[in-house]
């Protein structure tokens, strides 16, 4: 008999792509002045009140991402994504994505990608997000966070 793996139907996955490591220090005109570890507590304390808890990781290579999709799509309630620039770029994120069956997808910029360079306004994700948060800054993890919920529980209704 296969072992089939058990989805935590408690912990949202919240990824962030390259460069949002820097977040603080990097272009804070654009992107403010909290940093990741900010953003990560803030999900945690969004989520808690619904029962849910986060699954926070950041990474700059693209491949790593896709694994984490992966995972996420066998063990995860829900997937949280800010792919950074690989929102404009890679049809490998969109494709991992794609075989999440199901899974709530949340897609958080915290800029808005669309008052920024026209390479910015299309997002190779934002089709298969339930939904699309941008240009609120890192209070958009918190929307993204309480949408996901509104999801979940609608799915148990």
């Amino acid at each position: 008999m296969a072992n089939t793996p058990v989805r935590d139907r408690s912990t949202i996955m919240v990824l962030n792509g390259p460069n949002l490591n820097l977040l603080g220090r990097r272009q804070p005109e654009i992107y403010g002045t909290d940093t990741l570890a900010d953003i990560e507590k803030l999900v945690a304390v969004t989520a808690a009140p619904h029962g849910l808890t986060t699954d926070c990781r950041q990474s700059n290579h693209e491949g790593q991402l896709i694994d984490w999709i992966h995972e996420a799509r066998e063990h995860h309630a829900a997937v949280i994504i800010n792919p950074a620039g690989y929102s404009h770029t890679s049809v490998a994120l969109r494709d991992a994505l794609a075989t999440c069956d199901g899974l709530p997808i949340v897609e958080v910029h915290i800029s808005n990608i669309h008052q920024r360079e026209t390479f910015r306004h299309h997002s190779y994700v934002s089709a298969l997000a339930n939904g699309v948060i941008a240009g609120c800054g890192v209070q958009g993890y918190a929307f993204a966070v309480e949408r996901v919920a509104a999801l979940l529980a609608a799915a148990k209704a």
